[in-house]
């Protein structure tokens, strides 16, 4: 894994989306009383899952959005003691998953003082967004996307067609799953106002600075 600030690790892997190689990111969080939080998990593998226990014990595992749970199973089965945050209708799509707690942007009290969440209203996706406030970190699923270009050619003509080939943004296929923009600007202008600098996503490259302004301006054709 790769440590990105005191307590905050991601670990990236290939990922394919309908035949799009755009691969995804795991985040994992430490807090304050040494357990860690573990966001988007990717497939676990002995290395993994040795360099995450070294790191200190689970206590949480997150599912943040519909899409984002492909290999929660394996991570709540490795430890049957973490609690799994599920998104909002996610119960629903995989009801082979025990979810303890649905994700409705609320803090939980473990993490309050470390992280805070917002849930992405008006969408399909049903993501919540979690803040690292020691790190300035924000940490999204599908809230951004980030490719300088990619060596597949269909992926280079969906980053192309989509509008993000090259910088940072959120691809015109994905803003089809924003429904009511009014609701998802509230929102978004929530998220903005945290005191973030880096952004770990799931899909592309990391933003170690300037976070902030990226996603506002990655934002502007959402009008209420």
């Amino acid at each position: 894994m790769e440590q990105l600030a005191n307590d905050l690790w991601a670990k990236a892997a290939p990922q394919s989306f309908f035949g799009l190689h755009l691969g995804t990111r795991m985040t994992v969080v430490r807090l304050r009383d040494g357990t860690l939080l573990v966001h988007s998990p990717i497939a676990m593998t002995p290395s993994l899952k040795a360099e995450v226990d070294a790191i200190g014990p689970i206590r949480h595992i997150v599912a943040p959005n519909v899409a984002h749970h492909l290999y929660a199973g394996e991570w709540t089965n490795a430890y049957p003691g973490a609690l799994l945050h599920g998104a909002v209708g996610l119960a629903k799509r995989r009801r082979d998953l025990a979810i303890n707690l649905e994700l409705r942007g609320e803090a939980h009290a473990d993490w309050g003082s470390v992280l805070a969440t917002a849930f992405l209203d008006g969408t399909m996706l049903n993501e919540t967004v979690f803040f690292h406030r020691p790190s300035r970190s924000l940490i999204v699923a599908d809230v951004l996307e980030n490719f300088e270009t990619s060596a597949h050619w269909p992926t280079r003509a969906y980053l192309k067609l989509g509008g993000i080939h090259g910088k940072p943004g959120l691809s015109l296929p994905l803003r089809m799953v924003f429904r009511d923009k009014k609701r998802a600007r509230r929102s978004i202008d929530e998220v903005l106002s945290w005191d973030f600098d880096r952004i770990v996503l799931a899909h592309g490259d990391v933003i170690e600075s300037g976070g902030r302004d990226i996603l506002r301006n990655a934002y502007t054709w959402l009008k209420g």
